[in-house]
């Protein structure tokens, strides 16, 4: 049965793992059983999706990223290079990690690179995260938010033309 979505040759595909039609997944990604990846996604060079992350349709994520378990994308949210998602509130090398605090991105938000997402947050639809930005609190629909931690500085009330 021919496959409805590219994978590299170079990436990994765990069991238990859907893929929609349309989804490109280049090189050194890792999908991890139980992941569910939408329609028509692409996915950047060394790409992380861990167990049981679920990802919208039209969800573009850029190279360098990792979704952990308790990360959900809705769709057409874009992921820029590098940016961070955590999953544990207070991580601790000698311990095993108490439960990880859901992160939600909400549809069409865009997250630029090398931004921050501490894990329990909600960001916000159409909301855009600035390259760099921190953040630690929910982000809310149409806000524009940069700095460390990040903060409101603008509402994005349309698509420019």
């Amino acid at each position: 049965m021919d496959k409805k979505y590219f994978v590299h040759e170079s990436s990994y595909v765990d069991e238990d793992v859907e893929i929609g039609e349309g989804t490109k997944i280049w090189h050194f990604c890792h999908i991890q059983k139980g992941a569910k990846i939408g329609k028509n996604c692409v996915l950047g060079q060394n790409v992380n999706i861990g167990p049981g992350v679920v990802i919208g349709n039209g969800v573009k994520i850029q190279n360098n990223v990792s979704v952990y378990e308790g990360v959900e994308i809705e769709d057409g949210v874009f992921l820029g290079p590098s940016c961070v998602f955590t999953n544990v509130k207070y991580p601790r090398s000698y311990e095993a990690a108490k439960g990880f605090l859901a992160t939600i991105v909400r549809s069409g938000a865009m997250i630029g690179a090398n931004a921050t997402i501490v894990c329990g947050v909600e960001i916000g639809c159409d909301a855009v995260v600035g390259a760099g930005a921190v953040v630690t609190r929910d982000v809310d629909n149409n806000a524009v938010v940069v700095g460390c931690p990040a903060v409101a500085i603008d509402w994005k009330v349309g698509q420019d033309d």
